[in-house]
């Protein structure tokens, strides 16, 4: 694994780290640890909720595919800027990913979202 795969995990740790962070403050720790361990395959979220998390999910794939393509092309200008650019949109909406995640089935639907996702990186 190269320095640039290395950076990328860690960022969607630290992704996964907030969210957890607000889990925990949400839930406790043992609250915590019951999401983690319960994966269920359907989630019941309210409107809001499935519309942050499409919006999420977007943003995964392309960052996904944004850093998949550094991989080849590290010098790639636009390619650059545009993983800066998604970085920066993660940071807009990281109040909101917190309020969502004080609701414990959210908490979890994000939590194996983001599993399946860094799972494929």
């Amino acid at each position: 694994m190269d320095g640039y795969e290395s950076n990328r995990r860690d960022f969607l740790k630290k992704l996964g780290l907030i969210a957890g962070g607000a889990a925990l403050s949400a839930t406790g720790v043992n609250g915590v640890a019951e999401l983690i361990a319960e994966k269920k395959d359907s989630f019941t979220l309210t409107k809001e909720q499935r519309v942050f998390a499409k919006k999420y999910e977007k943003w995964l794939k392309e960052f996904h595919a944004m850093a998949k393509f550094q991989v080849t092309d590290r010098d790639h200008i636009e390619n650059n800027k545009k993983l800066v650019a998604l970085s920066e949109e993660a940071k807009v909406w990281q109040k909101e990913l917190i309020e969502h995640m004080k609701d414990e089935n959210f908490a979890r639907y994000f939590m194996v979202l983001t599993e399946k996702v860094t799972k494929t990186i």
